[in-house]
């Protein structure tokens, strides 16, 4: 069991650092909300660790042995880390999950760039649906069909964050847009994270992310429907919130690079009112034939390590490449040799 002041820590960290997610964890019942905002903190803890620090990749591997640690049974003496460790106790928690996670880090610390509309899935894959699987497990559903409605969720919020965030991100120098639309659209990569802009063929792409973002969203309503009935109301309004998000994109003209989309109290006071309504018509509406929707390639591998398809102990020969280069990485910068 997590440990009270653990949990009085976690519940903290996610009121101050993620507003959406902390408004829809009040809808799910005290035997979900309660794991899951452990589980968000430390989640939090490392997107955080990775994307505010100087030294991603020491931060990166720092991370991979916090992971050890607290699959072994033996946390680091933190609030995040002790939480985590119960969660993985008490739920089973197939591993492969959170190192998917601490993968799509890794990819960030490397500061690598994707080609196609694929490549991006598969990053949404590893930062976001590897959340929505371990959100599933807490509440002990391991049915393939709803584990792939839920990577279609993850993969959705994801693209969301990406269409908010394209100006901040370029300004920070990271570019998550395929790479292949920007050459389709004449630009230079290097010159629009040098001078980002809000032209006709960005905003074309901006809006392209959103669109694959809703198909995606409607997509997930059905597995949202398949859940356990109580934690269905605040999985709803984490839909409805973060797709929010995506229409003030869309009333910006699709344009993220001269303001960031946010929404208001207001507005997520009714969206969880809709959720509310959504809930109650799922008690009485036939299960939707998009449940057996095969689940998106890129994240075929989660629905897999959720359901218990796959091992749980060990990594990927994909994680362990991209650990060993980053451990390499910081290799050369402590001798002060130039990175390849």
């Amino acid at each position: 069991m997590i440990r009270a002041d653990d949990l009085d820590h976690c519940r903290e960290a996610i009121r101050t650092g993620s507003l959406s997610f902390h408004a829809a964890s009040k809808l799910l019942p005290a035997k979900v909300r309660d794991p899951a905002l452990a589980l968000y903190a430390f989640c939090r803890l490392a997107d955080d660790e990775v994307d505010e620090g100087d030294q991603k990749a020491s931060a990166v591997l720092r991370l991979r042995d916090r992971l050890d640690r607290a699959y072994a049974g033996t946390p680091m003496d933190a609030p995040e880390d002790r939480a985590f460790a119960a969660i993985i106790a008490d739920f089973d928690m197939p591993r492969a999950l959170p190192e998917a996670l601490l993968e799509g880090l890794a990819w960030d610390a490397s500061e690598r760039r994707y080609d196609t509309l694929s490549d991006v899935r598969a990053y949404s894959a590893r930062v976001a649906s590897a959340v929505g699987a371990m959100m599933c497990v807490l509440m002990r559903v391991r049915d393939p069909d709803a584990l792939a409605r839920a990577c279609d969720l993850g993969v959705a919020m994801q693209l969301t964050n990406i269409a908010r965030d394209v100006g901040e991100d370029a300004r920070a120098g990271r570019i998550y847009l395929p790479l292949d639309w920007l050459k389709d659209a004449g630009l230079d990569t290097e010159s629009f994270l040098y001078d980002p802009r809000a032209t006709p063929a960005v905003r074309i792409m901006v809006r392209r992310l959103l669109a694959e973002a809703r198909r995606l969203y409607v997509r997930s309503e059905a597995g949202i429907n398949a859940l356990p009935r109580d934690a269905r109301l605040g999985i709803w309004a984490a839909r409805l919130i973060y797709d929010g998000i995506g229409k003030e994109v869309r009333r910006q003209q699709f344009d993220s690079i001269t303001c960031r989309a946010h929404t208001k109290t207001w507005q997520k006071l009714g969206w969880m009112a809709q959720a509310a309504g959504r809930t109650a018509l799922s008690a009485v509406t036939p299960r939707s034939p998009v449940i057996f929707a095969p689940a998106l390639g890129e994240v075929q591998f989660l629905v897999d390590a959720a359901g218990r398809k796959t091992g749980t102990q060990g990594r990927t020969k994909a994680v362990l490449d991209i650990l060993s280069d980053l451990a390499a990485r910081e290799a050369a910068i402590g001798k002060g040799r130039p990175i390849a």
